[in-house]
């Protein structure tokens, strides 16, 4: 592993055991479960891929995904997700209208 892939890997062991953690207590928020439970599942696919050396490739097209990308989102499985993250960004106050 690399230096940022080192440190990937911490932060998502860390969140791992926060996430098992806070399924274990099972607190009042019972709609949280399967959110939990599906990030705690990308979460163990990405250290799985880490620790096996395959970390940071498209699982549809095998090419390497971008660093600022991975640096931004660690469990993404595919360049497509990539394109599905565009609906996330803030849009542009300012038109060409105006």
């Amino acid at each position: 592993m690399n230096a940022m892939q080192q440190q990937l890997f911490l932060e998502l062991r860390k969140t791992q055991l926060e996430i098992l953690k806070s399924l274990k207590n099972k607190q009042d928020n019972e709609w949280m479960v399967p959110i939990l439970k599906d990030e705690l599942a990308d979460i163990t696919s990405a250290i799985q891929k880490l620790e096996d050396g395959n970390f940071g490739h498209c699982e549809t097209s095998g090419e390497p995904l971008p660093e600022d990308l991975l640096k931004m989102m660690p469990t993404i499985k595919s360049s497509k997700d990539s394109e599905n993250l565009e609906h996330y960004y803030r849009k542009p106050i300012i038109s060409d209208l105006f």
